[in-house]
């Protein structure tokens, strides 16, 4: 008999990537994983990992397993939202995966609002780029997501996944104190070629906008500082190293040097959650999807200074 557990460890390696990136998700330490597959193929007398590099990679014979390990746990998936619909509260293990910015600003107050309401529900968040966490939710992975979508990159959503809009997060240009924009109310993209940017790394979608922004209006992005997170980059504004474009949600208060300037048009990016159609009925989706859009004024409305 084939133990669900050891297979949800294997099912976890293969969606994540690694043995540690698993146990991130499962909430176990990485010798635990080892040890539940290491387990599985004693029982099953297959070899299921194989090194590859510092890594590892799934056998033939693994990917097989995957296979069948995400089937069950649809099943189980199932079997869980019927009991929890039937008690008519949320309960249960929920996991969420929220980007950074959303995980910073927005989920601490829904998962300590949802633990003092529903005490049965065991919420938990893993911080995952957004361009994952979709296909998380998609193969089972985690339950629910908050991801977002821009103008030039809609949020694309795959067959067999359900999604509601939480709210929209405006973008602002972030300047030196002294720059010629500091003194303007409201500065148009006509207006931002030769500038020095700071921004985040290409792959990531605020490079992306700004990038084709740019290029739409006619200028070259001359991009001369590259950080993942936001707080760098506005301490990268601060020390009057170049101007940046970031969103609201989760910036946090500026710091002294950095000015607040409106670019016309804004920039918006539209967050959703998102959840498996298999999981649609389950109160605690509903309910954590409900308390995401209640919280979405309070977070928004903050002041920036």
């Amino acid at each position: 008999m084939l133990d669900l557990q050891r297979l949800r460890a294997l099912h976890s390696v293969a969606v994540h990537g690694s043995v540690g990136a698993a146990a991130t998700a499962l909430g176990y330490t990485p010798s635990a994983v080892s040890q539940q597959i290491a387990k599985l193929e004693r029982e099953t007398r297959t070899v299921l990992l194989e090194r590859a590099g510092r890594g590892v990679r799934l056998t033939p014979e693994a990917q097989q397993l995957v296979v069948t390990a995400q089937e069950l746990l649809a099943i189980m998936e199932r079997a869980e939202t019927a009991l929890e619909e039937r008690r008519g509260v949320p309960a249960g293990r929920l996991t969420i995966a929220a980007f950074a910015s959303s995980a910073r600003g927005l989920l601490p107050g829904v998962l300590a609002d949802l633990a003092v309401r529903h005490p049965a529900l065991d919420a938990r968040l893993s911080e995952v780029d957004p361009h994952l966490s979709v296909g998380l939710v998609a193969r089972g992975a985690v339950d629910l997501a908050v991801a977002h979508g821009w103008d030039i990159a809609p949020l694309v959503v795959p067959a067999g996944v359900e999604h509601a809009v939480i709210g929209e997060d405006r973008c602002t240009l972030l300047v030196p104190e002294g720059h010629p924009f500091a003194g303007q109310r409201v500065v148009r993209r006509a207006e931002l070629g030769g500038q020095r940017w700071v921004c985040q790394p290409p792959g990531r979608i605020c490079h992306e906008w700004l990038v084709r922004t740019l290029r739409a209006a006619g200028h070259e992005p001359d991009i001369v500082h590259q950080a993942e997170e936001n707080p760098t980059l506005v301490a990268l504004v601060a020390a009057g190293l170049g101007i940046a474009l970031i969103p609201e949600l989760g910036r946090g208060p500026l710091p002294p040097g950095v000015v607040e300037v409106r670019l016309d048009p804004t920039p918006v990016r539209r967050l959703s959650a998102l959840w498996r159609a298999g999981a649609a009925r389950r109160p605690a989706i509903a309910e954590t999807v409900r308390t995401l859009q209640e919280h979405w004024p309070r977070v928004v409305d903050q002041p920036s200074h």
